[in-house]
């Protein structure tokens, strides 16, 4: 599909449960604080199938989804960062969640995205590799933040109490091989926590890889009992999880069981997904879904925190690797439908990124 420097190609979805179909549509220009990129990478998640199934979250149609990108900055608005320079090679949440219109939304060849949501990607890092790390880390990262950790803080946060015999703080990670737990694992690590994660066994290894110091497999009938029992023989107290994926009630019952007897402060479950209505948080434990603050200036404070304050230093230090493995689409945003539909039939430790 031929375009010019006025238009671009973008993929569409033109009303609610039909396919995404390739158009063209006008270039726009960024506003003050707003950068446009060229994207060379978009990476998808559960949230776009289901968005283009059942209409979520859609306001108008037609409309474009996504929110993970990797480019290069074409122009940028004159309050954006110094850095912040056309022809710069960039991560960044591109999404139409937190910005009406479809110029926000990721699944296009040109986008407009706000430059607190952007990093510099590193040359060691290739565009399908940054790709991914965007809508992991505002998904982690509010979490951790909710339950009353800050991730720039490194290990400083990380109690010892030699009343209670110097035992490891720690966190577990639920579903670890998913690209949301995977990076958990990652930060919790950061962090300086003794990281708990649960995965399939075969990709055990490959959550270790990641900074996991034990790795369950949930799938196991006494997977409580194995970590509680883990926990305990290697001095650890965990008071903080993050489900990224799978049984929700088993996470809430395993942080319960993590708590012992006589613990006045709650243990706090940070849950990626829409909370299940069956869920039953025992006592002792607050459970939560994950969302982003919700007055405009929080957000922005929150958005530059993560991508400026947070990742790209920690790109530029190659403290992060981008996780889980990626499975690489071609055929540029034409593909995008088919690869929406494959990622809902179901993946495990794997990123599908769309390469233009």
């Amino acid at each position: 599909m031929s375009t010019s420097n006025q238009t671009h190609e973008a993929a569409t979805l033109p009303s609610k449960n039909t396919p995404i179909k390739p158009t063209t549509r006008q270039t726009p220009t960024p506003g003050p604080n707003e950068l446009l990129i060229e994207v060379h990478a978009l990476a998808l998640n559960p949230v776009d199938h289901h968005q283009r199934d059942t209409g979520f979250f859609i306001q108008e149609y037609p409309a474009i989804l996504g929110s993970d990108v990797a480019g290069v900055i074409i122009s940028s608005g004159p309050l954006t960062r110094a850095t912040m320079k056309p022809g710069t090679r960039v991560t960044a949440l591109a999404s139409s969640f937190f910005n009406a219109g479809a110029d926000y939304g990721a699944f296009q060849r040109r986008v407009l995205v706000p430059e607190e949501t952007v990093a510099i990607l590193p040359d060691g890092y290739s565009f399908v590799e940054g790709a991914v790390f965007p809508l992991a880390a505002v998904t982690t990262w509010n979490g951790w933040v909710w339950a009353g950790l800050q991730p720039t803080a490194a290990s400083s946060q990380v109690r010892v109490s030699a009343e209670e015999g110097n035992l490891k703080e720690g966190v577990f990670v639920w579903g670890a091989s998913s690209s949301i737990g995977a990076l958990a694992v990652q930060e919790a690590k950061l962090m300086g926590f003794t990281v708990y994660a649960t995965a399939s066994g075969r990709h055990h290894d490959y959550i270790r890889g990641l900074g996991a110091d034990r790795v369950f497999d949930y799938k196991d009938e006494d997977v409580l009992g194995q970590i509680v029992q883990a926990a305990g023989g290697g001095g650890v107290r965990i008071r903080i999880g993050y489900h990224a994926t799978g049984d929700q009630q088993l996470a809430a019952d395993v942080l319960h069981a993590l708590r012992g007897e006589g613990q006045g402060e709650k243990s706090k479950l940070a849950i990626a997904p829409i909370l299940d209505p069956g869920l039953k948080v025992p006592d002792g434990v607050e459970a939560a879904f994950v969302y982003p603050p919700q007055d405009r200036a929080e957000l922005k404070e929150r958005n530059r925190a993560i991508f400026v304050d947070w990742l790209e230093g920690k790109l530029a230090g190659k403290q992060v690797v981008a996780s889980p493995h990626i499975k690489v689409i071609k055929g540029g945003l034409g593909s995008v439908n088919g690869a929406l539909d494959e990622l809902k039939a179901g993946v495990s430790c794997l990123k599908i990124v769309v390469e233009m």
